[in-house]
């Protein structure tokens, strides 16, 4: 395999944004053998806000890869604190429906709720941002070949045909530092300035809600709580409707004041009372706040998420409306999208082509995903306008109004919650890099999805008879598997060697586990985990498939934008 000279590059990623998808980006570039630099504003572990709640089952699967899952599963919330969902009339009030979601010491046992039966090793974890970006910091700053520049900004860069030339200021002081790298990834959040630098524009909803955010410390909260905790809760009554999230266990808590269409100015509601209102507590109770943030809603997608050498993912490339949890969660799929793709060119394999499929396969995705959120926003908006004035009553008109919204909540919220086919049910539809043998890919809902081998898609997961996941045992570029003993696949295994495509091979034809899904002989995946290709017998041109396999073959068209044979195959 011809590996380019590196003489002439400071390193071959510079990623600019220590949040967890530049974390994340470098901590796979570099356990593939790249040298990242990763320029962040602010200084080494000060704490990030309280963002995301969630990692969803699909990120834990790839930080299983990293070597990262477990210590993510030892932070948090403590081990026996319910990770419920539960809908009450105030936080401190009447129950109206709770989504029953295994604590940490249940996670992998509990088989009785509808986010216990994923087909995963590695289950969703509920963490706050607070907790899991120091944990991806510690473990990427010593990981050889990462280097943080910490307090660093960004100010310009300029690139060529073979590299980016960046232009770096530390903010403590000093002259500006020149870096010059193979690539550079802007993953520098909403207001990225990589996106405008390379005219990337966003495109969709500017708003679609208005949300005030504090995160408040309030140790007597805990014991006013009437029966069984949860690590969510959803308020719903005629004064103000709003989401608290436990981010200790103890006495530190997020609540969101979801304001209504008609407020559109957020120093025009008062922050206090409506945190009362959402907690069900009077003028005497007292809390803290530690901080505080208004946002809007948006859904807004970026017209392209590359120029060249240098791209965009996460925040930078898709803003939505955080339902399902898969804001920060859709950006780290875009980094372990991209970061084997810019491996495979620094590694001198694969040809230059084969850099686009990152904005084929992952902008299609983000722009689906961002209509489940905002569609999925829009019914809760409606629900939240709709709330009966009786619905804290204690009557029998009271107890059946809260039976019935109990019930629509609980329906339109644990597909969010537990949304299995935002996890496994999305596919790559027209992938220069994907062969596609003319089976449409099953359609799937936020909810919902029905596992597949069609090319595109995720392959599904099985444990081996060794213990191991089946994703355990993928190899860090292709992996084949061979389903049917005797199969032969040595006209492939030679192409992919002659033209140095890194292949392994790996026999499962032997393991009872193993899905009905896997009908064909041999099956090809993507360290991703997603089919690349299938079939009974290798196909008479073998070098052919490897090409495209490199990027070298001509593939389907893409425009950025155009997406519209992926949404028709969306429920």
């Amino acid at each position: 395999m011809h590996t380019p000279a590196t003489d002439a590059f400071d390193t071959d990623v510079l990623v600019v944004g220590a949040g967890p998808v530049g974390l994340t980006l470098a901590m796979d570039l570099a356990g593939r053998g790249l040298r990242v630099t990763v320029a962040e504003l602010r200084a080494y572990m000060e704490p990030p806000s309280v963002k995301c709640n969630h990692v969803a089952a699909r990120t834990m699967e790839r930080f299983r890869q990293l070597g990262v899952a477990d210590k993510l599963r030892r932070a948090g919330l403590p081990d026996e604190h319910p990770n419920d969902v539960v809908f009450r009339t105030t936080m401190t009030g009447l129950e109206l429906t709770r989504i029953p979601i295994p604590n940490r010491l249940e996670r992998f046992t509990d088989n009785g709720g509808p986010d216990t039966w994923w087909p995963t090793p590695e289950p969703p974890h509920r963490i706050n941002q607070i907790y899991l970006e120091p944990i991806l910091l510690e473990h990427a700053a010593a990981l050889p070949g990462v280097t943080l520049l910490n307090r660093t900004r960004m100010d310009g860069f300029e690139q060529d045909a073979q590299g980016v030339n960046a232009t770096l200021q530390a903010l403590d002081g000093g002259a500006p530092r020149r870096v010059r790298a193979r690539y550079l990834v802007g993953c520098d959040g909403g207001s990225s300035g990589v996106r405008k630098a390379i005219g990337a524009q966003f495109e969709g909803t500017a708003v679609i809600q208005r949300v005030q955010s504090t995160h408040i410390r309030a140790p007597g909260l805990l014991e006013r709580l009437p029966g069984e905790r949860a690590w969510c809760y959803y308020a719903v009554n005629p004064r103000r409707c709003g989401t608290v999230f436990a981010i200790d266990g103890r006495e530190t808590w997020l609540v969101h004041n979801h304001l209504h269409p008609h407020e559109t100015e957020f120093d025009a509601v008062d922050r206090d009372q409506s945190i009362r209102h959402i907690l069900g507590v009077g003028a005497d109770f007292e809390y803290e706040v530690i901080s505080r943030e208004d946002w809007v809603g948006r859904r807004l997608v970026a017209n392209r998420f590359r120029d060249r050498r240098v791209f965009i993912a996460g925040d930078a490339a898709h803003l939505w409306v955080p339902y399902a949890g898969y804001g920060m969660n859709a950006g780290i799929a875009d980094a372990l999208n991209l970061s084997w793709l810019l491996a495979a060119q620094v590694q001198g394999w694969a040809d230059p082509a084969m850099l686009d499929a990152y904005e084929a396969e992952r902008q299609p995705i983000t722009e689906q995903v961002s209509r489940f959120a905002m569609d999925h926003a829009q019914k809760m908006i409606k629900a939240r306008s709709a709330v009966p004035p009786n619905i804290e009553a204690d009557d029998a008109a009271g107890a059946a109004e809260r039976a019935r919204i109990g019930d629509e909540a609980y329906r339109l919220n644990v597909q969010q919650f537990c949304c299995a086919g935002l996890n496994f049910g999305y596919y790559y539809s027209g992938s220069p890099i994907i062969a596609g043998d003319g089976e449409a890919p099953p359609p799937y809902s936020m909810g919902d999805f029905t596992p597949s081998t069609v090319p595109g898609c995720r392959a599904p997961h099985f444990w081996l008879a060794d213990g191991r996941s089946l994703y355990d045992a993928f190899g860090p570029g292709y992996t084949l598997l061979v389903t049917r003993p005797g199969a032969d696949a040595a006209a492939l295994t030679e192409a992919a060697a002659a033209a140095g495509v890194p292949l392994r091979v790996l026999d499962v034809s032997a393991e009872a586990a193993r899905p009905a899904e896997y009908r064909h002989a041999l099956l090809l995946c993507r360290p991703d985990q997603h089919v690349v290709w299938r079939g009974q017998a290798v196909p008479a041109d073998a070098a052919a498939l490897v090409q495209r396999l490199r990027g070298a073959a001509p593939g389907s068209a893409f425009t950025p934008g155009n997406v519209a044979e992926a949404e028709r195959s969306v429920s």
